[in-house]
């Protein structure tokens, strides 16, 4: 199984790339969709320090025909609405694999994960080489194996030295302190995190051979 995140350039013309661009502070994200009866039936979240004008300018687009405001406050805004655009549903429908939701818009820029066999993967990849839209990919990360990526020390390693903020820039705990938590001494758990990194890296950027 291969899991795979794209970006794609949205044309100006679709309603949530215009509101999307009007308020570039603004992350839109479209939680869970449905195509019915020729509308687009969705759930989405806008997150910003003022939701208030993001989600009103979903609200107030002319090809949003409903909408209802389920909750807002200071950082996000909930709602459901129905639009007449359906144009991404028949982009996404003609790879025959939605999107995991939730999927991403930003300033114009849609970020979405799909999950698929190596078939489904590239068939999404001439889809989208066929289509009218703009797109990068960001990541593959190949699944198969992924349950053996680490061993449980390395696992347990890399999760006490992330809560302890070893990977914050800038750090807020040194070697020493992640090898006290795992009462080991400093040696010990830099070769233990230095090898476990070194698997996530492979995982992610490579994938297993």
């Amino acid at each position: 199984m291969i899991r795979a995140r794209f970006r794609m350039t949205l044309p100006r013309e679709i309603w949530i790339s215009e509101v999307s661009r009007a308020n570039p502070q603004a992350t839109y994200r479209l939680l869970t969709a449905a195509a019915v009866q020729g509308r687009s039936l969705e759930l989405g979240e806008v997150v910003a320090d003022d939701p208030r004008p993001a989600v009103g300018s979903v609200r107030d687009h002319p090809d949003v025909v409903a909408f209802d405001l389920l909750f807002v406050d200071d950082g996000r805004a909930l709602s459901r609405y129905e639009s007449t655009e359906l144009r991404l549903y028949e982009f996404l429908g003609a790879s025959s694999l939605p999107p995991l939701f939730p999927v991403v818009v930003e300033d114009g820029r849609m970020t979405f994960d799909v999950a698929a066999t190596r078939d489904q993967f590239e068939a999404v990849g001439a889809v989208l080489d066929d289509s009218e839209f703009q797109y990068e990919l960001l990541s593959v990360v190949h699944t198969d194996e992924s349950d053996d990526v680490l061993t449980d020390r390395q696992r347990e390693c890399l999760r006490i030295a992330r809560q302890a903020g070893y990977f914050e820039v800038p750090r807020r705990c040194t070697l020493a302190d992640v090898a006290d938590r795992l009462d080991v001494d400093k040696s010990t758990a830099s070769v233990t995190l230095r090898r476990a990194t070194e698997r996530v890296l492979d995982q992610f950027l490579v994938g297993p051979e």
